[in-house]
């Protein structure tokens, strides 16, 4: 059941806020409602294969005090901003992972390519310098996730992990010219991007408490700090962002002999900036969003394969969209 569950993904989709198109601010690549509760933790050794899909949708954009922005002045001329934004992720993932017996520690690494219809940023750059409506069918290959250090201890009560990673951005990503009302124009983030044009580098640090040494229960917290690059195209480097993923998973047999699990249990997320964007081009802002949801799950152990679906809701965000995101997943041991 272990080997099943403790899985990690590739974090995609950053959401950002650019009060005006010439603004290109945002939060970085990591997105709280991607994970599954218990895939934080190094899983049991072998090689895994899982594929991850994230729908993010969204019709508010909330200024720095958190209300919804309802219109923008650009150039002296005051625009609606009615936006309504859907984006979806594939992430599939190879993950990999084996005991280092001397010093007591599991040791894993994955890799994930990413592929996807929108960019939530450049949705969020265009979406004022044209008139806030932001429609977009354009699917193609975004940043790529590659964790090379994971590193796990795991007790009868308690799972600890450590992990370092980075996304390479080679996303389609291209900038454009945007003619403003009056006749103005500036540079902005294509509205076509896929891939948010800067490297991040990411440290975790996730625990897992379980009450009960069987495991079926478990409570789960992960702080995921995001170092960003400077951002191709702009005289612009995002700020650093903490995010704080918190969660309680439980297993409910289905069957007598506990071959077939239900997994469900609460779960939410909150991210904030915690470091002022640089360069001439920066928003002076910081961004957060606190969200709430639940996961709900199928592990068949004889396939050694889980099915895992979860959903969130954004009740507060500053800076920055508030949508709901939705996430299915299928994870197999090979």
């Amino acid at each position: 059941m272990k080997a099943l569950t403790k899985t990690i993904l590739a974090l995609v989709g950053a959401l950002a806020l650019a009060t005006a198109a010439a603004e290109a601010g945002e939060i970085g690549h990591y997105a709280g409602g991607f994970m599954n509760m218990r895939d934080f933790f190094v899983p049991e050794p072998g090689i895994y294969g899982a594929v991850y899909n994230y729908f993010y949708t969204t019709d508010q954009i909330n200024d720095s005090h958190g209300n919804k922005v309802k219109n923008v002045t650009i150039a002296g001329v005051t625009l609606d901003l009615n936006v309504n934004v859907d984006m979806y992720v594939l992430a599939p993932t190879l993950i990999y992972s084996a005991d280092v017996k001397p010093l007591g520690i599991k040791y894993g690494a994955l890799i994930t390519p990413t592929f996807a219809n929108a960019n939530l940023d450049a949705s969020l750059s265009a979406a004022p310098g044209r008139g806030g409506n932001v429609e977009n069918g354009n699917f193609g290959v975004g940043d790529m996730f590659v964790q090379p250090v994971w590193l796990g201890k795991t007790l009868d009560h308690w799972d600890f992990a450590l992990a370092y990673g980075f996304y390479a951005p080679i996303g389609e990503y291209d900038t454009e010219k945007v003619t403003l009302p009056g006749g103005a124009s500036v540079k902005a983030e294509s509205l076509d991007n896929i891939g948010f044009g800067f490297w991040t580098q990411q440290i975790q640090a996730s625990m897992g408490w379980y009450p009960m040494t069987n495991k079926a229960t478990a409570v789960v917290t992960a702080l995921t700090y995001e170092k960003n690059g400077k951002k191709q195209g702009f005289d612009l480097t995002p700020g650093d962002n903490l995010t704080l993923n918190w969660g309680i998973s439980q297993f409910l047999p289905l069957k007598k002999d506990h071959t077939l699990l239900l997994e469900v249990g609460p779960a939410g997320y909150d991210t904030w900036q915690i470091t002022q964007d640089t360069g001439s081009a920066a928003n002076n802002t910081r961004d957060q969003v606190h969200a709430v949801g639940g996961q709900l799950g199928l592990v068949y152990l004889p396939w050694q394969a889980a099915l895992t679906f979860h959903g969130f809701y954004e009740f507060a965000a500053e800076d920055r969209f508030q949508g709901q995101s939705f996430g299915l997943s299928l994870t197999k041991k090979f």
